[in-house]
């Protein structure tokens, strides 16, 4: 008997977690908390505070973005399929936590490059200012989104872009070939 309550539980869980629901504009209200975190009520049940994740960050920045709870392993509560689906207030405050979110420097120059003990050490002037970081060499820091764009994810999980290599000087891409 206990064990078929339990597959039943475990059944239940399961489709609770493939199931998928949309989030539009006529089913759910998001608004600002005092404490400036998103809030999302929906279907009689509130949430104080939402994160709100891309699906496809770089193929679909505008679409499939999933709203989750906070807790560190965070469920999904909907996904809204196109922002043009939500008024202009709610995509301003989605947008705002996105932006925080999905926060990533564009490199403009490669100052230097230092390679010591398996880290490399990044001295770069990005479009926010001038920054230093490191990456450890034996991971996939650096990836190729296409054949001239990189995203390099530092050890804090920092991300920063070079949206185009061959924009660098021959120099500065000689610099990142130890990378690509």
């Amino acid at each position: 008997m206990e064990e078929n309550s339990t597959m039943e539980q475990m059944e239940r869980e399961t489709e609770e977690m493939t199931a998928l629901c949309y989030i539009t504009k006529d089913n759910a209200v998001f608004s600002r908390t005092e404490g400036g975190f998103v809030r999302l009520e929906m279907d009689g049940k509130i949430w104080d505070r939402v994160q709100v994740i891309r699906l496809f960050p770089f193929t679909e920045p505008d679409k499939f973005i999933s709203i989750r709870t906070v807790e560190e392993r965070s469920k999904e509560i909907g996904v809204i399929a196109d922002m043009k689906q939500v008024n202009k207030e709610t995509r301003k405050m989605l947008e705002e936590q996105l932006n925080l979110h999905y926060f990533t420097p564009v490199i403009k120059k490669i100052v230097d490059i230092k390679d010591e003990y398996g880290y490399a050490y990044f001295h770069v002037l990005t479009d926010r200012g001038e920054c230093r970081f490191t990456i450890n060499m034996g991971s996939n820091a650096v990836v190729r989104l296409s054949e001239s764009r990189l995203l390099i994810t530092d050890l804090d999980e920092n991300r920063f872009e070079i949206a185009d290599v061959f924009q660098l000087s021959q120099k500065e891409q000689r610099k990142l070939d130890l990378f690509l």
